[in-house]
């Protein structure tokens, strides 16, 4: 979803209101010391009467922000399990769908920090022999979605091996030669989930788990490690208000999705984990300046002429006031947007599982307001 238009007006707010977008969550689920505090539910009252004038009568999820560390606001809307009637809230455990890919970019740059890898290395050094049209291929390639791949080899929860997923990528026919066209590609971050295995000798998740998501303090983040209940775990809902299940409930092999979504979404967490995740990349504990330098450079352009870029795993949106890192998913169901304001020290972040009704609403069409409007109001409460 372009963001073109927004960057202007986004710039605009921070300049009006000395602001950033910033979402986060509350509560706190017995974190390591070194993780930030969170407080247990945290309401600004600009950013209520924002949401409940513009959320849509029947959507659902939870809407967190905060600023300089902190927690500026947490709420949750609706019903997370309508038939339960199990409201939403901070605690809520959600798919974070594309939103996944920084963490598996991620990934790859702490094997790159402990020597491991090149982001500069052809596919070729971990997949072993590949056709003559894919040799030129590198992590960066993949990473920024310039290798040239097709954007997918199947449905998201079609049975899928790694072996055949890797298989079926070697066999594809390339849309553009590797380095020189952007073109978005699920199929090119399950490779580098692949390699993340290949190279640490564990598995995606628990490579991801170890490095990422314990340091960070994050304990419910993850495929299946965390072990959830079924009550914290949101049903999402078609466009007709019909239940689909919960991520898990779909086909899934015993240690996660298969190959045609691991690596490039499908990852849940919940609104304080994305706060906490926001925090750790203040930090340097978890990726090093120059780690991150390269996952927020702004690498190549999404579209011609346009003013938004891909760095690896986050999209780019440079702008005189500081730079706007964002990532939205949608999976027809659910839709969330994770905005990070570095320079300002602040983040956003919301998610609906059910963002979509036939003729009435549908929140993709709002993902900009919603998050400008947040950003606005809890920027603005000095």
């Amino acid at each position: 979803m372009g963001w073109a238009n927004s960057i202007a007006r986004a710039c605009t707010l921070i300049v009006l209101l000395v602001a950033v977008f910033a979402l986060t969550a509350c509560g706190n689920g017995g974190q390591d010391p070194a993780a930030p505090a969170l407080e247990p539910g945290r309401v600004d009252p600009s950013v209520e009467e924002f949401l409940d004038d513009t959320l849509p009568d029947g959507t659902s999820g939870t809407v967190v922000a905060a600023r300089d560390g902190e927690i500026a606001h947490c709420r949750g809307f609706g019903l997370a399990d309508r038939e339960a009637k199990v409201a939403a809230g901070c605690d809520t455990v959600y798919d974070t769908m594309s939103m996944t890919k920084q963490f598996t970019a991620a990934a790859i740059l702490k094997l790159e920090m402990m020597g491991k890898l090149r982001v500069s290395d052809p596919i070729s050094k971990f997949v072993g022999p590949v056709p003559d049209d894919k040799r030129a291929i590198t992590l960066h390639h993949l990473l920024t979605h310039t290798a040239g791949l097709t954007e997918q080899l199947g449905g998201d929860y079609e049975v899928l091996s790694r072996k055949d997923m890797l298989d079926g990528a070697l066999e594809s026919e390339l849309r553009s030669a590797p380095g020189t066209e952007y073109c978005y590609s699920n199929l090119g971050y399950s490779i580098l989930a692949a390699i993340v295995e290949k190279v640490s000798g564990r598995s995606y998740e628990e490579f991801l788990a170890a490095q990422l998501f314990e340091p960070a303090g994050m304990r419910q983040n993850g495929y299946v490690l965390p072990e959830w209940g079924p009550e914290q775990v949101a049903v999402e809902y078609d466009e007709n208000g019909e239940p689909k299940g919960r991520p898990f409930d779909h086909p899934w092999a015993e240690d996660g999705p298969y190959w045609n979504l691991r690596g490039n979404g499908g990852l849940l967490s919940t609104a304080h984990d994305m706060f906490r995740w926001h925090v750790a990349l203040r930090g340097e504990e978890i990726l090093s300046k120059s780690a991150k330098d390269k996952m927020f450079k702004p690498h190549v352009p999404e579209e011609e002429g346009g003013d938004s870029y891909y760095g690896y795993g986050w999209v780019v949106s440079p702008a005189d006031e500081g730079r706007i890192l964002w990532h939205d998913g949608g999976n027809g169901w659910s839709l969330g947007v994770l905005a990070r304001f570095p320079d300002q020290d602040a983040m956003v972040f919301w998610v609906s599982n059910h963002a979509y009704k036939d003729g009435e609403w549908n929140l993709e069409k709002l993902e900009q307001e919603l998050t400008l409007g947040i950003a606005e109001r809890v920027l603005d409460e000095d």
